[in-house]
């Protein structure tokens, strides 16, 4: 079993690749100052997901990567807010879609972190 069989990573993954191309469809301003904040956070789960799994012969180093990718999932989900409220991201089928789904990885990243500590 590989990195890319884990189910975090693959939401992870396809997650990241909405929000690239969601970005793509923000106002002009906001491309370059929450929609690079935004892009970051969303490409850093599942990428220090994949870092993580290559150093997993270091388990503390392995966990460590696994609660980076959960901190940014949640920061994601702030930039989502953030984006929406101020009617930036005005399309709420996206907005909720993207919500809904990173609320789900954040749960699932959190139970695969207490499972890797036991």
């Amino acid at each position: 079993m590989g990195y890319k069989d884990l189910e975090i990573y693959k939401l992870s993954h396809t997650l990241a690749i909405k929000v690239h191309k969601m970005i793509l469809n923000l106002p002009r301003f906001e491309m370059y100052e929450e929609g690079r904040q935004i892009r970051k956070s969303s490409k850093a789960i599942p990428a220090n997901i994949v870092e993580g799994y290559g150093r997993k012969e270091y388990q503390q180093d392995y966990r460590r990567y696994l609660i980076v990718a959960h901190a940014s999932c949640n920061e994601t989900i702030e930039h989502l807010a953030i984006l929406y409220k101020t009617g930036s991201l005005t399309d709420r089928e996206t907005f909720d879609y993207l919500v809904q789904n990173y609320d789900s990885l954040s749960r699932r990243l959190n139970k695969f972190i207490q499972a890797f500590n036991k």
